[in-house]
């Protein structure tokens, strides 16, 4: 009973926490800020798998990308996706290509502002750091992004010459490789929350100090998106109704406004779980600031 009171009172104050601190404008925020940025990350994924002279890679990375959207969200926008990836990109060393990846890390930085919130904590870095970090984890994404799209238009060839020694094998557990493909989406899809909790914020928390948030926004994210692709099912055509053109970029900000204010809500809850177990007069701010020799002692 005692354990089930802790975990009331932790989700009760995240969510008062997660109100106080503009939970909802930070995710209308962020949706925005994500949506934009999408095209812009793109194109720069574009002009990078074209400079390694395999434009088909940028395709099977949005693939890998939107393989963790609802089946009806990604639908409705892969038509506008589709149209950036089959444009011909020869630009990646202009002033074209720059901008598109400081527009790309904008939604990196608004992943900072939230999570700069969610933990309490002031940014001491200066702005122009902070935006050379954003670019940074921007490219190595297009580049792991490109990295792991790689790795599937490998498997096919994989499994062909895998069934010449192992056919029974191969044969018999193609689906569990299908499902492969999902695997390796939501596991890069882990590793980004671990880096996003862990090191875009300012001051320094622990792995299991982050876990429980990373929890949360995998399991909620998996039941909202099973929620709202049913939604959508039965009344995709409201929004074709009231926003015309625009319903298949209608559909996907809300879909990502659901997603950010449960992300903003994992930060929340980590900060709430710090907070419950800190010493009395040591504050939320001071416990992330300390070294873990310190923190120890």
């Amino acid at each position: 009973m005692k354990a089930v009171r802790y975990v009331y009172h932790v989700v009760e104050d995240a969510f008062y926490t997660f109100l106080a601190d503009d939970g909802w404008a930070i995710a209308s925020h962020i949706a925005l800020s994500t949506l934009m940025a999408l095209f812009p990350f793109l194109i720069v994924l574009t002009a990078l798998a074209g400079f390694f002279g395999s434009k088909e890679l940028a395709d099977q990375a949005a693939d890998l990308l939107l393989q963790v959207w609802p089946k009806r969200v990604a639908d409705a926008i892969s038509g506008e996706i589709h149209d950036v990836l089959t444009t011909t990109r020869t630009d990646i060393l202009t002033i074209g290509a720059a901008l598109a990846i400081y527009f790309a890390s904008n939604g990196v930085e608004a992943l900072r502002t939230a999570l700069n919130r969610a933990y309490a904590v002031v940014e001491p870095r200066r702005w122009y750091w902070l935006r050379l970090e954003s670019i940074g984890y921007t490219l190595v994404a297009a580049f792991a992004s490109l990295a792991m799209a790689f790795l599937i238009v490998l498997g096919p060839l994989i499994l062909e010459t895998a069934r010449l020694y192992i056919p029974f094998f191969v044969e018999s557990n193609e689906r569990l490789l299908f499902y492969a493909r999902y695997g390796v989406a939501i596991g890069a899809l882990v590793v980004a929350l671990f880096f996003l909790h862990a090191w875009l914020p300012a001051g320094r928390r622990g792995f299991l100090q982050i876990l429980p948030g990373i929890v949360f926004t995998m399991v909620a994210s998996l039941i909202s998106g099973i929620v709202f692709g049913q939604y959508l099912t039965r009344f995709a055509g409201n929004y074709v109704t009231m926003y015309a053109g625009l319903a298949s970029v209608i559909i996907a900000l809300v879909f990502l406004y659901f997603i950010a204010a449960i992300f903003v809500y994992g930060g929340e809850l980590n900060a709430a779980i710090i907070k419950s177990r800190l010493p009395h007069g040591v504050s939320l701010q001071a416990a992330q600031s300390l070294k873990p020799a310190e923190t120890q002692a």
